[in-house]
């Protein structure tokens, strides 16, 4: 069925994630009274309608810093991923494993003890037998 301005009771919309935990962040922003074809814009139920003075207001309709609670177009940061420690400590022992490598494998010298316990210690991260560590370790001073 092609969706035609009469099914958007307003000319402006802000589209979100409708089942998401809120706030959460505006995925678009459509003006239905200015496009070809509206059959990829959500349903009107689904977005929260805009006046023309916050759709004219450049501070209002920005790419990033706005968000949804409550139907509402609100100010909103979203939080700072922060990977799961497995995933940190999988990169930390590749950039390790590649440290080690360039260091001490390949000029034929012994690992010191030191990097043979960080590396230990982010395989057991990685791997899941370290379950109590809530951070990395420290790598050893490069030197």
């Amino acid at each position: 069925m092609t969706k035609t301005t009469a099914d958007y009771p307003a000319r402006y919309y802000a589209s979100y994630d409708t089942t998401a935990t809120q706030p959460t962040i505006v995925t678009g922003w459509y003006d239905t009274g200015d496009m070809g074809s509206l059959d990829n814009v959500p349903d009107a139920s689904n977005m929260i309608p805009l006046t023309e003075a916050q759709w004219n207001d450049p501070t209002f309709r920005l790419p990033v810093g706005k968000g949804v609670k409550g139907k509402r177009v609100v100010d909103y940061t979203a939080p700072v991923y922060v990977a799961p420690l497995s995933d940190q400590a999988q990169t930390a022992l590749a950039d390790a494993r590649t440290y080690v490598q360039n260091n001490y494998t390949m000029l034929n010298e012994a690992t010191p003890d030191a990097w043979v316990t960080y590396l230990k210690a982010l395989m057991a991260i990685d791997n899941g037998t370290d379950t109590k560590s809530k951070t990395l370790p420290s790598a050893p001073s490069a030197n």
